[in-house]
């Protein structure tokens, strides 16, 4: 099992990153929460990991804090809860949102999210209500200030924000529709990266 990695951030396109160790690339999947706290390319960074081994595939998945990747085993240990469902709630709420949702059993926030309806919404709840239980808030990871990185051209930001959100299940007219929004209603001469426009992007399907 690898469950830690500590390397240069050689590839970011959300939500999948590339980390040289060694001179060894490693390709992780991250939640959205993961991708906004991410230093510039070429830095170093130490992610704590998780492997899923399957019959076709190896697939590692990164978390910033360790805290977010037993969040993410919490998760999988559901009934229909594979990994990428994992990541999407993850990405569409911030782990203390989630907490308080599930300790309130509230659906609401739950069900924006793509590929959770009502009833897998509620069940969610139901099966994490006593898992939760030990688990308290934490200062929301969305108040953390993102800089903006200047070294990709806004064209390129705005398709990988929509890639992202279609990788987390958004449909390509939703995603698209989405980030337009987040452009249009930016301030003139805002320049933002795509980890800030897929952030304000699902602030604004929520």
């Amino acid at each position: 099992m690898i469950g830690r990695l500590r390397g240069t951030l050689a590839e970011k396109q959300p939500p999948h990153l590339i980390l040289d160790v060694n001179g060894v690339g490693y390709e992780l999947e991250v939640p959205m929460t993961t991708l906004y706290r991410l230093p510039k390319l070429g830095e170093p960074v130490t992610l704590h990991t998780h492997l899923v081994v399957r019959e076709d595939a190896h697939l590692l998945y990164g978390f910033f804090e360790k805290r977010e990747r037993e969040f993410f085993r919490e998760l999988i240990r559901l009934n229909g809860v594979g990994p990428k469902l994992a990541l999407a709630l993850m990405s569409g709420l911030e782990i203390d949102e989630l907490v308080r949702c599930v300790q309130a059993q509230d659906t609401t926030a739950l069900v924006r999210i793509p590929g959770v309806g009502k009833k897998t919404a509620e069940r969610l709840l139901v099966e994490l209500k006593d898992r939760f239980k030990a688990w308290e808030t934490i200062p929301l990871i969305a108040n953390l200030v993102v800089e903006p990185r200047l070294d990709l051209p806004q064209a390129s930001a705005e398709s990988d924000a929509v890639s992202a959100l279609i990788s987390l299940g958004f449909k390509p007219q939703e995603a698209s529709r989405a980030v337009a929004m987040v452009v249009a209603a930016g301030a003139k001469g805002d320049n933002p990266s795509s980890e800030d426009l897929i952030r304000r992007a699902l602030k604004g399907m929520g």
